[in-house]
């Protein structure tokens, strides 16, 4: 195990539309109160102001200036650096989404190889039994069904789906889709949701009840068999809340274009296209905020919703969240009781060997 955190550097996303952050002030105040140094970047866009970092003991730093911080400094972020280059010589603590042959991935494997510094990936923090001690999940499956049925109602009207944008709170981002929805009609589509047992599957479970959109659940138990699944072509809308990973299924391979089928909207919420093991084969990228879906086939259309930080159009909400699930993990960093910092170590070290 490395030397225990003595400093805490939370850096400024890069990304124009990530307003999440992964440590709250009450959080930060913990912290400091157990000895840690905490530094908080500067961020307008952060759903957290800077004035609660600053009332509660933090430094204050200006945004992007983690590359000169001190050598001993864990920088944390959630989503992806800069794609400049450099090398990378701090111990860094963010979704690096690069132990899954990802081709920008690798690219960042050799950065930290180059600088010597470390990637402790967030989504590979887990505990004794494999699970992952903190994640974004359920707010990623509300936001990304809400999505998925602005595309379905778009498709209705005859539209393309416009622009989305983050909400003050989850009962703003209710109103608008009911709102949308009733300008369709009556009717309403049918879901199924794959992975429903988890995190991702229940908070897309919970979206389209509130939404009065039945829903099919599935999860290991109806998938066991590994295909084909005729049966999610059947459906409306499909919801993907499977993190791609060796022997996951494919769900809808690229021959579903040409099959007969119901289904016309795929909110792929796991998001991972770039993967070897993506279990939805009809797409090749992700979509944005500003084209949250993408067609793929035209008559029957079919599309696919696939953002790659659906959280943050709740930043509030899943910031909080996600906070409180990882603290733990953060003041535990010195000890590593439970061995999930070694355990995240270890899967960079032999990840990085590869590259």
């Amino acid at each position: 195990m490395s030397a225990a955190p003595s400093h805490i550097w939370v850096r400024a996303e890069h990304r124009p539309d990530e307003r999440r952050v992964g440590l709250t002030p009450q959080g930060a105040a913990e912290l400091i109160a157990a000895g840690v140094r905490v530094t908080v970047e500067d961020c307008p866009r952060r759903a957290m102001p800077i004035a609660g970092y600053r009332a509660a003991g933090c430094e204050i730093a200006a945004a992007g200036t983690w590359p000169d911080a001190p050598e001993d400094a864990v920088i944390f972020g959630l989503k992806e650096l800069p794609d400049d280059g450099q090398p990378l010589r701090h111990r860094h603590l963010m979704f690096g989404h690069a132990f899954k042959g990802q081709p920008a991935g690798r690219a960042l494997l050799r950065r930290f190889r180059a600088g010597g510094g470390t990637l402790y990936d967030l989504e590979y923090l887990v505990n004794n039994e494999g699970t992952r001690v903190a994640a974004f999940g359920y707010w990623a499956g509300y936001a990304g069904a809400a999505v998925a049925l602005l595309c379905w109602a778009a498709q209705q009207e005859g539209t393309g789906a416009g622009a989305v944008r983050a909400y003050d709170s989850c009962n703003h981002l209710l109103a608008d889709v009911q709102t949308r929805l009733l300008a369709t009609g009556t009717h309403r589509p049918v879901a199924i949701v794959v992975g429903a047992l988890g995190r991702v599957g229940r908070g897309a479970t919970d979206l389209c009840t509130a939404m009065g959109v039945p829903v099919t659940a599935w999860d290991i138990a109806e998938t066991a068999g590994g295909g084909p699944f005729p049966q999610i072509l059947a459906h409306d809308l499909f919801f993907n809340c499977v993190l791609a990973r060796p022997g996951t299924p494919v769900f809808v391979p690229a021959a579903s274009l040409h099959m007969p089928r119901r289904l016309t909207v795929i909110g792929d919420i796991a998001c991972d296209p770039y993967s070897d093991f993506s279990p939805v084969r009809v797409y090749d990228a992700v979509t944005t905020w500003e084209a949250p879906s993408l067609r793929v086939h035209e008559a029957p259309p079919l599309d696919v919703m696939a953002i790659d930080n659906l959280p943050s159009l709740l930043p509030v909400e899943s910031s909080e969240d996600y906070a409180g699930q990882l603290l733990g993990t953060l003041l535990d960093f010195p000890h590593d009781r439970s061995g999930t910092w070694a355990r995240a170590r270890a899967t960079f070290e032999t990840q990085a060997e590869q590259v």
